[in-house]
């Protein structure tokens, strides 16, 4: 059960990543960065998953005792 899941959450990503092939442009401090939503989404969301884990073992909540 927990393959056909995991089959199905990659093949909607799939579909997703393909829908948003335009170039979007970021603004980051004094640089402008142009790349494709496909290169995009995925890094963004490695980057927000990287974040959450750091800020989650370091917190008050997240410590394991």
């Amino acid at each position: 059960m927990k393959r056909w899941a995991a089959v199905i959450i990659g093949v909607l990503c799939l579909i997703l990543l393909i829908q948003n092939a335009e170039v979007v442009s970021f603004k980051i401090l004094f640089w402008k960065i142009s790349m494709s939503r496909i290169i995009a989404f995925p890094m963004l969301v490695l980057v927000g998953a990287a974040l959450g884990y750091i800020v989650g073992r370091h917190t008050k909540y997240g410590i394991r005792r």
